[in-house]
């Protein structure tokens, strides 16, 4: 339904009219306290809005999102908050007794247990003291892991695990930090984009570009999950995973939700620019347009 067939409504309401139909169209929708976002009584009003003479008002800064009929908005400089079974990228901090610290761009420090990785060669076993003393040789500080959220603990803290070949320490590609409310939610968050470079998607605004591994060559040598020498990266994949990351951050500076056909959408577009161009606000505005009218087609 459009705003033309409403024309009783007052401004107010035809505003908020509006804001119902982006958010219907699958748009990105932005909005500032204060904002209308809708008038339509079938929805719910969630954390982040108030309702005042019937129309749902955000109370926030932030991206709305809606699951069914329930609005919420979700703040854009709000820290990273988990939810059990989130992927996520995070960096060693420290290590303590049968445990890692990690910043996950959280409240506190998540904790990566002693008992929550796998060992290398897959073995499946208690831990020891000896291992224990061996945890600088699975992950030391400055590492960058991409977990598993397993658990939240009662003040906050996040616990995070690592029992799959999927997860584990990264290598061979870059870190780029995005608000994490532009991150979509979605069944994978591991990508492979077709100019050979791989992308995981940390629902904490943690994305690591990377050149293309081959999963299975994972599986054949698992203990290369700990390694920490960098695989022979050419030029032109150098090049691939430098523009991917500044895609994204293009993205991010036009608040565009971050997804695997979005990352196409803004490569493709971003083939007639230098790398370095990318990020300044001309550029990245315009392939924003470009993705933006993709997505909607």
């Amino acid at each position: 339904m459009s705003t033309a067939d409403l024309p009783d409504l007052a401004p107010f309401e035809q505003a908020a009219a509006k804001r119902t139909e982006a958010t219907t169209g699958g748009e990105t929708q932005l909005v500032t306290p204060g904002e209308p976002i809708t008038s339509n009584t079938a929805f719910m009003r969630g954390h982040g809005t108030y309702v005042e003479e019937g129309v749902v008002i955000s109370a926030l800064a932030g991206v709305v999102e809606r699951i069914n009929k329930l609005v919420t908005v979700r703040a854009l400089k709000a820290r990273y908050a988990g939810e059990i079974g989130d992927v996520v990228v995070g960096r060693i901090t420290s290590l303590a007794e049968k445990r890692w610290r990690v910043d996950l761009n959280s409240r506190q420090n998540g904790v990566l247990a002693l008992s929550s990785i796998n060992l290398p060669g897959g073995v499946q076993r208690r831990k020891s003291e000896s291992d224990e003393l061996r945890m600088r040789t699975f992950f030391a500080e400055g590492d960058l892991v991409v977990a598993e959220i397993q658990s939240l603990y009662g003040d906050g803290a996040i616990a995070i695990h690592t029992r799959s070949l999927k997860y584990g320490k990264l290598r061979n590609g870059t870190l780029v930090t995005i608000p994490p409310a532009l991150v979509q939610r979605s069944r994978t968050h591991f990508y492979a984009i077709p100019c050979g470079v791989d992308v995981i998607l940390g629902l904490n605004g943690y994305i690591w570009v990377s050149k293309h591994v081959d999963p299975q060559a994972i599986e054949a040598n698992p203990e290369e999950v700990y390694s920490n020498v960098n695989d022979p990266i050419t030029a032109e994949e150098r090049t691939n995973v430098a523009r991917v990351a500044n895609c994204i951050r293009a993205l991010s500076r036009q608040f565009i939700h971050i997804h695997d056909t979005a990352i196409v959408y803004a490569y493709e577009a971003s083939l007639r620019f230098p790398i370095s161009d990318l990020v300044t606000d001309s550029v990245s505005s315009e392939i924003a347009m470009e993705v933006r009218a993709k997505l909607q087609s």
